[in-house]
């Protein structure tokens, strides 16, 4: 240790002391039998480190190549566990708070510069006309050329009450426009919608667990409960990647009794082992409810949809959820960096956990794989359903995923649907509701003339089989023999881009309708007008308003069905 410490400069030693200094004197984490083997491999990444900054042949930059070093360590763990430096911290707060200071609108790139994709309503980009499609010129006197949007986002957020100048190119208009706009403090609301879906059925859709989620959750089933025709709630977590965890439980405890275990959490440090129960009193223990969830669906979304399956409190409809079961804390660190660490894996009513990657145990080549199904286990629900650990939750009434057309996918990729969306809204001023808005066959044959003059690429499943049969057959010397076959074949199955949109008409109207009404309506009214065509939205509404199914489905009958007939 002696020689190790003399190589170091004071202040570096002061750093490496104390690391090793707090390894000791924390029992819970005083591995004291790997004590040499840390200051060992702290000695020689010490030691490399100076002769890297010394020697390398290039000037190095030591804050990145640190950086690169400690992301590198890190992503070897799971993809959960990561270093923050300073300048990120107030991003990484903002997952938690979901309020920042800035003008209030998504934006994306397209070609060299920034466009907004969507203002908030209410929020200063809206109130100051700002609207999806222009292209932001300059902030601050600033080109954007060839800026990323982090970049963008870094100088139109700010402390509220302070402006910021921006010069804006909209679609049609000849001369830029100069806007000043106000930044105020934006809180992102979990709850961007709830309502009736119709007469009897009521809907809260959900998309983030930060700061004050079980609050307006609770809030909007109250305002629900108002209507006394109210006979069932969609409870919306497709997408919804989670967040807090406390939230989750909050979010349990509305519609389940006070005192219940809701999650537990066990990690390598026992002391911080702990089990969570709801401790407030419900809002609601009868009324019916449908949970929405997807592949997207992750950590917290896991929790609120496993926790009311796993009490029989709700039917769950949609698809598999991500399968994450991992539990994050942030930890501060030297000159205010932080790292947020997986510390435990959690543990929902039943006693699943539903993890679905095994990050502790990776295959030869680093890949990780999901947990084998010898290795899955059987849980019970309070009713005695059957429910099972290892890879997300199961959905009681599934739900294929919607596989877009591969027309479909390229005019949302390369903005046909957004653009056509920026020009319908500066010729037409006004629509019609957001729950009445519909494609017509007018603007439909609008939407295809638009679309035929762009050059729109994408490649069938069929054509992408036919390039693949050319580059094995010429790699095995066939491909000369048929090779006029090949041609005519090819010929025949060139793509159409006016048939291929006619032939996916119905998902093409959906998604123009989408990015339509988001410009008149925002966010809230794009989720209304899905209630139109959501196949998940539609097959809730049947489990909701057939109780006889949806007892079924808690009592288990349901699947013993299933079971009987062989599905």
């Amino acid at each position: 240790m002696k020689t190790f410490f003399s190589r170091l400069s004071t202040k570096t030693r002061v750093i490496v002391a104390s690391s090793l200094i707090g390894i000791t004197a924390f029992s819970g984490l005083a591995f004291r039998d790997d004590f040499f083997e840390i200051s060992k491999n702290l000695d020689i990444f010490a030691t490399l480190f100076r002769e890297v900054n010394l020697y390398y042949v290039d000037e190095v930059k030591p804050g990145d190549l640190m950086k690169t070093g400690i992301d590198a360590m890190l992503e070897s763990l799971d993809p959960y566990t990561n270093f923050i430096p300073e300048e990120d911290i107030e991003d990484a707060r903002f997952m938690t708070t979901g309020q920042y200071g800035g003008i209030g609108a998504l934006i994306r790139m397209k070609d060299d510069y920034i466009v907004v994709a969507e203002p908030y309503e209410n929020a200063p980009a809206a109130k100051a006309g700002l609207m999806a499609g222009d292209v932001i010129l300059e902030v601050e006197g600033k080109s954007t050329k060839g800026k990323t949007t982090g970049d963008v986002v870094k100088i139109l957020k700010g402390q509220p009450n302070t402006p910021v100048k921006l010069l804006v190119r909209r679609p049609g208009e000849e001369k830029p426009i100069e806007m000043q706009l106000m930044r105020e403090e934006i809180k992102v609301k979990n709850v961007p919608y709830f309502g009736m879906v119709n007469d009897k059925i009521g809907m809260i859709k959900l998309t983030g667990f930060t700061e004050d989620a079980g609050r307006e959750v609770r809030d909007a089933l109250t305002k629900l409960k108002e209507n006394p025709a109210l006979e069932g709630v969609i409870l919306d977590l497709r997408g919804n990647p989670g967040g807090l965890l406390r939230e989750a439980i909050n979010i349990v405890n509305i519609f389940v009794e006070k005192g219940l275990d809701i999650v537990s959490t066990k990690g390598k440090v026992k002391e911080w082992d702990k089990t969570y129960k709801s401790l407030n009193a419900p809002v609601d223990l009868s009324i019916p409810v449908a949970v929405l969830i997807n592949r997207g669906s992750a950590s917290a979304s896991e929790i609120v949809s496993g926790s009311l399956q796993d009490f029989d409190r709700a039917v769950i409809i949609g698809q598999r959820s991500f399968g994450k079961g991992l539990v994050q804390t942030s930890r501060p660190l030297s000159y205010n960096t932080q790292i947020k660490i997986t510390t435990s894996k959690y543990y929902i009513p039943s006693g699943r956990c539903i993890q679905a990657k095994d990050y502790s145990n990776r295959n030869e080549d680093g890949s990780v794989g999901t947990v084998p199904d010898s290795l899955i286990r059987e849980f019970k629900t309070k009713n005695g359903r059957k429910v099972y650990d290892g890879g997300g939750v199961n959905p009681d009434v599934g739900i294929e995923p919607r596989e877009y057309a591969p027309i479909s996918r390229a005019l949302v990729n390369e903005s046909i649907i957004f653009d056509f969306a920026t020009e319908f809204r500066r010729k037409n001023p006004q629509i019609a509701s957001a729950k009445d808005f519909k494609i017509t066959p007018a603007i439909f044959e609008e939407f295809v003339q638009f679309a035929s003059a762009k050059d729109i690429k994408y490649e069938t499943e069929s054509e992408e089989l036919l390039v693949k049969l050319k580059e094995v057959s010429e790699k095995e010397k066939y491909f000369s023999s048929f090779e006029k076959e090949y041609n005519q074949l090819r010929d025949k199955m060139m793509h159409d881009k006016k048939a291929d949109i006619e032939k996916s008409k119905e998902e093409i109207s959906e998604l123009l309708a989408d990015e339509i009404v988001m410009r008149y309506h925002f966010q809230r009214g794009q989720i209304e007008n899905s209630f139109q065509y959501d196949p998940e939205i539609k097959r809730a509404l049947e489990v909701l308003n057939n109780k006889g199914f949806y007892g079924d489905v808690l009592s288990g009958k349901y699947v013993e069905e299933i079971k009987k007939k062989g599905k």
